[in-house]
């Protein structure tokens, strides 16, 4: 006892170092991002009046895009949120350079986010919080499973420090990053998170992010209106994530255009938002606090909700740090707040919830397309700091949550980590890696013919391992819950099979 006592402290110490260092490199990313994007908007501001300013900020747009075309070029791990690569780190489907990606990131990620894209800053800061904790474990030369745990902490602390949701930030990363509620886990995320937490408060304040003014809480009578807004985010989460997810396929077909030609664009086109419309550039927070303020009419919510949409999609096609995290939030703000107007208009809805409808929109549309609910809620609470809307939250959050699940959807980062490991070009020589399975009851494997299983192209079954007999299989080997196979493939593609593999394995 005296033994898991003296484990559990240091499991603390270290989140605690984890969480100081975490927050303060966070902290930097984020006032850099808050400098340079006042110098941005204040160029632009001096563009509209000045054809001499339009060109050099056309110019500096240009040299951004070059500038991040060239990071990633040099390392493909720092490319967009970042939360899928962690993801991948812990799982052991990627491995990368901590040096390499906390150095490119913190640059490429300030440069694009305070350009004006329509990026956010929380997904960078939790692989920047990642990368950190795991340079830290190498230097308290940790074993490759308390590093994950450190590493897990570290998640933790970068996404406290970038929105100062402590809570919501260690339930994060056991919901969605690490998939795993074990003590250690735990332990070392919530130290890290409130280390970070009064870090960033320290330098920040203490203000919750998106704080706003309202003293109404909706009444039972309203929540069958919050159905159809459930309904409504759960349609719209989909149609989000599948445009966000394949983009890309449409830049693969038109192989023929550079990659720079397509990381210059939204640059370029987001110079007029800039000059005319700067509230709504960025990651959103600026307009969803704007929203909530003023109630700006149907129309222009409208109009709101189609360019951060497009914008928002085609900024992160480009590939450039930044994350979809809070540009998620400000897309559900909008929904929420042009399905309150309409409500409005026909009489059915008291003028006094429309800031209500904004916030718990958020987490409805976070949490059908990231596939967190509870993370949604909490991150909602913390971030406008009230408990007042919690239970219409819980409400539209499950409601839209399952409109998604019903219609197939699937967590947006995990499915952008499938996409990273999926090769373009599987290979078929050089250093091999061994895999481990183990199937269980009611999966795909269970009780299967090996012949009739969908296995990944590249790899090959070794050996089956069944109540302590090894089986050198064959075709018509039927497999069983409890067998343990042994795969080998190519070190290189290791990530795509283990995931595709993982799969069939599972008890769904």
């Amino acid at each position: 006892m005296q033994v898991d006592n003296i484990k559990r402290f240091k499991s603390v110490l270290y989140g605690v170092m984890i969480g100081i260092a975490a927050g303060l490199i966070v902290s930097l990313f984020r006032l850099g991002i808050e400098n340079l994007s006042k110098g941005f908007l204040l160029l632009a501001k001096q563009a509209k009046h000045n054809l001499g300013f339009l060109v050099l900020l056309i110019l500096i747009n240009g040299l951004i895009a070059l500038i991040g075309y060239t990071l990633i070029q040099k390392d493909k791990n720092i490319k967009g949120s970042g939360i899928p690569q962690v993801e991948g780190l812990l799982n052991g489907e990627l491995t990368y350079s901590w040096w390499s990606v906390l150095s490119k990131k913190f640059v490429g990620g300030i440069l694009a986010i305070s350009s004006g894209l329509f990026l956010g800053r929380e997904g960078p800061s939790i692989q920047l919080g990642a990368t950190t904790a795991q340079g830290l474990s190498k230097l308290f030369k940790q074993n490759s499973d308390d590093e994950k745990v450190l590493v897990s902490g570290g998640a933790a602390a970068g996404l406290s420090a970038a929105f100062n949701a402590p809570i919501a930030s260690t339930l994060f990363v056991l919901e969605e990053i690490y998939h795993n509620f074990s003590t250690s886990v735990w332990i070392v995320s919530l130290s890290a998170a409130v280390s970070a937490n009064f870090v960033s408060s320290a330098i920040f304040g203490k203000v919750p992010v998106l704080h706003m003014q309202y003293s109404h809480v909706i009444p039972l009578h309203i929540y069958p209106y919050l159905i159809g807004l459930g309904i409504i985010l759960g349609l719209c989460g989909m149609i989000y994530e599948f445009a966000t997810l394949h983009i890309n396929y449409l830049y693969e077909k038109m192989s023929w255009v550079p990659n720079i030609v397509w990381i210059t664009i939204p640059f370029m086109l987001v110079i007029p938002f800039e000059m005319y419309l700067p509230t709504i550039v960025g990651g959103g927070s600026t307009m969803v606090l704007l929203i909530a303020k003023v109630t700006p009419t149907l129309t222009i919510l409208i109009w709101f909700l189609i360019i951060r949409f497009f914008m928002s999609i085609l900024s992160y096609s480009t590939g450039l740090p930044g994350g979809i995290f809070l540009p998620m939030l400000s897309l559900g703000a909008l929904i929420g707040a042009i399905y309150a107007q309409i409500l409005i208009s026909y009489g059915v809805l008291p003028q006094i919830y429309f800031v209500n409808f904004i916030i718990i929109s958020m987490s409805g549309f976070f949490a059908c397309v990231g596939k967190a609910p509870f993370t949604a809620i909490l991150l909602i609470t913390e971030m406008v700091g009230s408990l007042q809307n919690l239970m219409s939250l819980a409400f539209v959050t499950l409601v839209a949550y399952e409109v998604t699940d019903l219609l197939g959807g699937s967590p947006i980062y995990n499915e952008m980590l499938q996409k990273m490991l999926s090769p373009q070009k599987l290979l078929t020589s050089g250093k091999l890696t061994n895999l481990y399975f183990s199937i269980q009851v009611g999966s795909v494997m269970d009780q299967s013919a090996v012949k009739d299983i969908n296995w990944p192209d590249g790899c090959i079954i070794r050996a089956i391992k069944r109540n302590e007999q090894y089986i050198i299989p064959d075709g018509d080997t039927v497999l069983k819950a409890g067998d343990n196979i042994e795969l080998s493939t190519n070190y290189d593609n290791r990530g795509y099979v283990y995931s595709h593999v993982e799969k069939l394995t599972l008890d769904d």
